[in-house]
C-alpha cells in the first residue's frame, strides 16, 4: 500500500507554523537592528561631547582654563527667556567667568538685534553687580555685526564698548507691532465673536477696530519703558554721551558714528581687546554650553525625534503586516 504522507490539513498547519516562526525571527532581527542603531547614535553623541567635538572649536574651553586669560561670554541672537541669550544663561556664564582666579578681564561679545526688555534688564543689572563685586576685573563689550535695542541695553553696562566701523549700534526705543484685520474679515464675510469680562480685556485685539483708549494706554506704557531704557543708557555711558535729539529716537548708527556719539568707546575686536587692553592674549570661552541633548535638539530640531519615532512605528507596523 502506497504511503501518501500526512493529510492535506496537517501539511497546511505545518506550513503555517513554519511561516510563523520565520516571521518572528524576521521581526526580532528588525527590532534588534533598530535598538543597535539607537545605542550607536547615543554612544556617538556621548563620545562627541566628551571629546569636545560638539561645541566651540575656536576658543579654549573653560574646563581647560589655566593661568592668566581673558574670559569670553558670547551673547548671540534674540534675548528672550527661552533662547541661548536668556538672562539665566548669560548671567550664569558671567558669574563663572568672574569667579575664575585666572580671569584678568571679561569680554561680553554681542551680536543681537535685541529682544525682551525684562531679560535685557536682568543682564544689565547683573553686569553692574559683578563689576562692583570684582573691581579688579574689567568688563568690556565687543560688538560684532549688530548691537541694537535690548542688545545695546545690555552693552551699556560694560566698562567700555568696542565696535567695528561697520557694526550697527543703537535703536534705543521700544515697539509693539500688530495688524488690523477688520476690513479683511468684512470682505471675507467672517464675523468676529469674542466674549470677555473686563472692559479692556480685548486690549489691542487685531480683529476689532482700533480703540483710542487702548492706543493711548499702549503708548503710555511704551513711553515709560523707553524712559527706563534712556535712563539705563545715561547711567552706563555717563559723560561720554554726546546727546542729540535723534539719539533716543530709535535710529541705528554705524560703529564709526557710534564712537563719535559716545555710544561706544573705540574700534576693536575680541583679540584686540584681549591682547592690547586686558593684556591677556589667551581667550577662554565661558559662553553658555548646552548639554549633548540640548545641542542635538538645537542642531537637528525635533525632526530627529520624530524620525526615530516614525521609524519605530513603521518597523512595528511592517512587522505586524508580516503576520
Amino acid at each position: 500500500m502506497t504511503d501518501l504522507g500526512p493529510p492535506q490539513w496537517e501539511r497546511a498547519v505545518l506550513e503555517k507554523i513554519a511561516l510563523k516562526a520565520l516571521d518572528e525571527q524576521r521581526r526580532q532581527r528588525q527590532w534588534n537592528a533598530l535598538f543597535r542603531l539607537l545605542w550607536l547614535i547615543f554612544f556617538f553623541l556621548l563620545l562627541s561631547a566628551f571629546m569636545g567635538w560638539i561645541g566651540r572649536p575656536d576658543k579654549e574651553s573653560a574646563t581647560a582654563a589655566s593661568g592668566r586669560f581673558t574670559a569670553l561670554v558670547d551673547l548671540e541672537g534674540v534675548i528672550s527667556p527661552d533662547s541661548k541669550a536668556s538672562a539665566d544663561k548669560i548671567n550664569k556664564a558671567l558669574n563663572r567667568a568672574f569667579k575664575d582666579s585666572g580671569t584678568q578681564g571679561v569680554v561680553l561679545r554681542i551680536n543681537s538685534p535685541g529682544g525682551s526688555p525684562v531679560q535685557s534688564g536682568y543682564i544689565n543689572d547683573e553686569m553692574r553687580r559683578l563689576r562692583a563685586k570684582y573691581p579688579d576685573k574689567p568688563l568690556y563689550v565687543v560688538v560684532q555685526d549688530l548691537c541694537a535695542s535690548g542688545g545695546y541695553y545690555v552693552a551699556s553696562a560694560g566698562d567700555r564698548i568696542y565696535v567695528d566701523k561697520a557694526s550697527l549700534v543703537g535703536s534705543i526705543g521700544v515697539i509693539i507691532s500688530s495688524f488690523g484685520f477688520v476690513e479683511t474679515l468684512k470682505k471675507l464675510g467672517i464675523e468676529r465673536r469674542a466674549y470677555h469680562a473686563g472692559d479692556n480685556k480685548d486690549f489691542l485685539d487685531p480683529f476689532q477696530p482700533e480703540n483710542p483708549v487702548h492706543k493711548d494706554h499702549a503708548q503710555k506704557m511704551l513711553g515709560e519703558i523707553h524712559q527706563q531704557f534712556i535712563q539705563v543708557v545715561r547711567q552706563g555711558r555717563g559723560k561720554r554721551l554726546k546727546e542729540t535729539p535723534e539719539m533716543f529716537s530709535g535710529l541705528i548708527w554705524t560703529g564709526e558714528e557710534s564712537v563719535k556719539l559716545g555710544l561706544a568707546d573705540g574700534m576693536g575686536s575680541l583679540d584686540y581687546v584681549a591682547r592690547e587692553v586686558i593684556k591677556a592674549e589667551k581667550v577662554v570661552d565661558f559662553s553658555p554650553k548646552e548639554n549633548v541633548f540640548e545641542q542635538l535638539s538645537e542642531r537637528l530640531g525635533t525632526r530627529f525625534g520624530q524620525t526615530l519615532g516614525r521609524a519605530a512605528v513603521e518597523t512595528a507596523a511592517g512587522a505586524a503586516g508580516m503576520r
